[in-house]
């Protein structure tokens, strides 16, 4: 089969896509063909790894998972003996950062991962990224405490995460105000946010509105920035560590001080997550931005284009044809 491999740390270039053999599936495996992945900040972040504790998961010299690509969208084409949850022919969406897998035209994987059939009507492409982003935005939701009728601020609407948050937060009946550029104005207006500031207009820090949560999708503000804008026991949550660490520490910090918080929270994904996202999809109250397609032949200058930091939602990998766009 044909796979994209990482054998070092490194640039895109340390990709490379060649001829490996096709895994067989164990008792408890499916064997799913991919039709679909992406590259995201999580692929990027494991290839490069920019932050070296990462290492202590990937592999301390080099990566233990060569094959990137923690989402994925295929139909189930193998299963072992003792699987009894899906079946031969089942269209299957999911999300695996233990492995990774998906930058391949055939995954094993076990049947207890988080994975579920792909929504009637949903194309392969939107399955592939229905889970990244958005279990990252959950797992920062559920840290906030975010209830109806919270003031949310979104900072970096437009991101993978940030575009899921909108819309995950509109779901928890949440008043959104949303941080983005000018051209995604309307992007995010579409999404369901009740307001929106354009930073390339206005300095976002200089609103008179305050909130129950601050959330950075993109990791490019800091605490100190955004606390006049908090509410008396208002939350902020950034998705990188910060300058020096910040997020970190102050994570540990604040909590003790009994006003405005710091979290940190490392995220999980369940398969009940991945159930209730589908259920969302289902309902018409989250559908994953996408940006653009490649192919897995193309896979380098994908990476390249998620590290320029000016894609808007998803990128996608076609990884497999087929004969439509809907499974």
């Amino acid at each position: 089969m044909k796979a994209a491999l990482h054998f070092k740390y490194g640039p895109p270039e340390v990709v490379q896509v060649m001829e490996i053999p096709k895994p067989e599936p164990k008792e408890n495996e499916l064997l799913i063909k991919v039709f679909a992945s992406t590259v995201n900040r999580t692929d990027c972040g494991f290839r490069s790894a920019e932050y070296f504790v990462s290492r202590f998961f990937s592999g301390l010299f080099k990566p233990n998972n060569k094959i990137l690509g923690n989402e994925f969208a295929g139909v189930v084409e193998a299963i072992g003996k003792r699987v009894k949850s899906f079946k031969i022919d089942d269209k299957v969406f999911g999300f695996n950062d233990a492995t990774f897998g998906g930058h391949a035209e055939y995954l094993a994987i076990k049947e207890t991962a988080s994975i579920a059939t792909i929504p009637e009507g949903v194309s392969f492409e939107t399955a592939a990224a229905i889970t990244e982003g958005s279990h990252y935005a959950l797992c920062d939701i559920r840290a906030a405490k975010v209830k109806s009728g919270h003031d949310v601020m979104v900072y970096g609407a437009t991101g993978a995460i940030g575009s899921a948050a909108v819309q995950l937060l509109k779901h928890f009946k949440a008043n959104v105000t949303a941080v983005c550029n000018t051209k995604n104005v309307g992007l995010v207006k579409s999404l369901g946010a009740d307001g929106v500031i354009d930073y390339q207009t206005e300095d976002f820090t200089r609103t008179t509105q305050q909130f129950d949560f601050i959330f950075d999708a993109v990791g490019k503000s800091s605490f100190a920035a955004c606390k006049p804008l908090l509410k008396p026991k208002g939350i902020y949550i950034s998705t990188e560590p910060g300058k020096n660490g910040d997020n970190i520490w102050k994570s540990l910090l604040t909590p003790l001080l009994n006003g405005k918080r710091v979290l940190f929270p490392l995220p999980t994904i369940s398969k009940s997550d991945v159930a209730f996202l589908k259920q969302l999809v289902q309902n018409g109250e989250f559908k994953p931005v996408i940006d653009r397609h490649y192919t897995l032949d193309q896979i380098v200058e994908a990476h390249r284009y998620v590290e320029s930091q000016q894609k808007t939602g998803n990128v996608i990998i076609i990884v497999n044809r087929y004969a439509n766009l809907n499974p």
